[in-house]
């Protein structure tokens, strides 16, 4: 009798656990998989579903079928602080050192952060970045590029990386996959400085009739591909990238991680490079637009958000899975090399009806597009005006697959999981905007508040954007003037102090709750 009770008490326990294990499953699989398209310098008027003049038809289908945003920000003007905030939660000014990365910058984001991919990888997600990083790795400087580099996105997250491990204009000019460079060779090391030349190879400075892409200011270091870049970099040959693969290559492993976990719950963070300088489309692109390189690596990038819609369909996930496009920061024209940008860009106007661009405290310099797709749950061809900012990714995705972090993690983030279903019209009630030397804006309702700082008008290495610094407050109506045509804080100084102190507290909070 004893021994059937005890034999009765086994089964209840398994049965138990396979009722736990199940229902596990059961909650995972009703969260989608999250596929995060994260584009470079992309303005907010250069997809024709924005106004722009470019077709994007695959890009123009996610707002077809989903939910386009007309409010939204990257957290900062440049590239590494916006990714370093979206994948920590966190506003980049608050770390030191999180400014636009060398390339050969040890890690921004060190083991034991929360982070977005940390996020979901907990709640059950297989997880990858693919594309551009430009987040640092490693620990160690100089980073010793023929060995295993780590920390990286593996150590905070990530289960799988493919990744440039800054943007193409920098060395080394080579892939990494998880720890190691791709297709490098034992007995041609790669050695790497942003100091001083290391070999006698030619560079675009001493060598310029070696470039079939000449450099308009900077980038003219060492020569890959008949490009030269920021820095210099001997050995790799065999692992040197060819500019006008970038794009596909992207895809393929994109697609490949897709179909490996079509079982299972995802997270695939995208980073395309195409609008990034170098612009170097593939053969099959390029003279597409009759608008420059530029113009055809719009359609290229619309190219690989069509590739991954396809595959989705193929493997009928669409109806499971969320699509979230948007980009890091806003436009830039001439960024350091000759390729047409501004003088065939005609009538097509990246910028939108915003003043300034990447760099800049204007408003194109961080509202960007941000287009949401999740069909069957989020309805089709939707325009929102909520105030977003990428920073909430984190909090909204940890909220929906029911999660509760400490008010001290994450800490500019929100939980804005509605707002990207189209539940809430509203979103956030402020948010904050980082330009170049760390040079911060205040949004709240209409307003805008740019803080004081007597840096230059200009972008000051020659890409003819506006800073938008002054040494006097700026406080603008966005509602009523979008392009901050009209300064208000001599009319309206209560409204300006106001703005300004809720600056100061933001920047002065050290937990979620003291700023929400």
């Amino acid at each position: 009798m004893k021994r059937n009770l005890k034999s009765n008490s086994r089964l209840l326990l398994l049965c138990c656990l396979i009722l736990i294990s199940i229902s596990a499953k059961s909650q995972i699989n009703n969260n989608p998989n999250i596929i995060l398209i994260y584009t470079d310098d992309l303005g907010y008027g250069d997809i024709s579903s924005y106004g722009g003049e470019i077709p994007t038809p695959y890009i123009d289908d996610l707002a077809k079928n989903g939910l386009k945003f007309t409010n939204a920000y990257a957290t900062a003007a440049t590239c590494t602080p916006s990714r370093y905030a979206m994948l920590t939660g966190e506003y980049a000014w608050r770390k030191k050192g999180t400014g636009v990365a060398p390339g050969d910058a040890t890690s921004l984001i060190l083991p034991g952060r929360t982070t977005l991919p940390g996020v979901l990888q907990q709640a059950g997600y297989n997880t990858a970045a693919i594309g551009k990083w430009h987040l640092g790795l490693g620990d160690k400087s100089p980073i010793n590029w023929n060995k295993e580099i780590k920390p990286g996105p593996l150590e905070i997250g990530f289960n799988y990386a493919y990744l440039l491990p800054a943007t193409g204009d920098r060395v080394p000019t080579v892939f990494v996959e998880n720890h190691r460079v791709v297709n490098l060779d034992p007995e041609d090391p790669i050695s790497v400085s942003y100091r001083e030349n290391i070999n006698d190879k030619p560079t675009g400075s001493k060598n310029p009739e070696q470039l079939k892409m000449m450099y308009s200011h900077g980038h003219n270091q060492s020569i890959t591909n008949g490009i030269s870049r920021i820095g210099y970099m001997s050995g790799g040959e065999n692992a040197l990238w060819r500019d006008e693969d970038i794009a596909d290559k992207l895809v393929k492993k994109s697609v490949e991680f897709i179909e490996e976990n079509r079982d299972s719950p995802f997270f695939l963070y995208l980073s395309t490079h195409d609008i990034h300088v170098p612009r170097v489309p593939h053969e099959r692109f390029e003279g597409v637009t009759g608008k420059g390189a530029r113009g055809d690596v719009i359609v290229q990038l619309d190219y690989t958000v069509g590739a991954i819609q396809k595959k989705l369909q193929e493997l009928k996930l669409e109806e499971n899975t969320m699509i979230i496009f948007t980009s890091d920061n806003g436009p830039v024209l001439d960024d350091g090399y000759v390729d047409g940008a501004a003088e065939r860009l005609g009538t097509h106007n990246p910028f939108g009806k915003f003043r300034g661009g990447k760099y800049s405290t204007f408003e194109a310099g961080t509202r960007v597009p941000l287009i949401v797709q999740w069909k069957g749950k989020i309805a089709a061809n939707q325009t929102s005006t909520a105030l977003l900012s990428q920073v909430d990714f984190l909090r909204s995705f940890a909220a929906a697959t029911g999660q509760k972090l400490l008010k001290t993690r994450a800490i500019d983030s929100q939980n804005q999981w509605q707002a990207l279903l189209g539940n809430d019209v509203s979103g956030r009630k402020s948010l904050v905007q980082q330009a170049i030397r760390n040079v911060l804006s205040y949004v709240e309702g209409d307003y805008k508040y740019i803080e004081p700082h007597s840096g230059p008008v200009m972008v000051p290495w020659g890409v003819d954007i506006e800073t938008g610094f002054n040494k006097e407050p700026q406080l603008y109506n966005l509602k009523q003037d979008p392009g901050e045509t009209k300064n208000l804080a001599a009319e309206m100084p209560k409204k300006t102090k106001e703005m300004e102190q809720n600056l100061k507290k933001i920047r002065d909070s050290k937990e979620l709750s003291s700023h929400k």
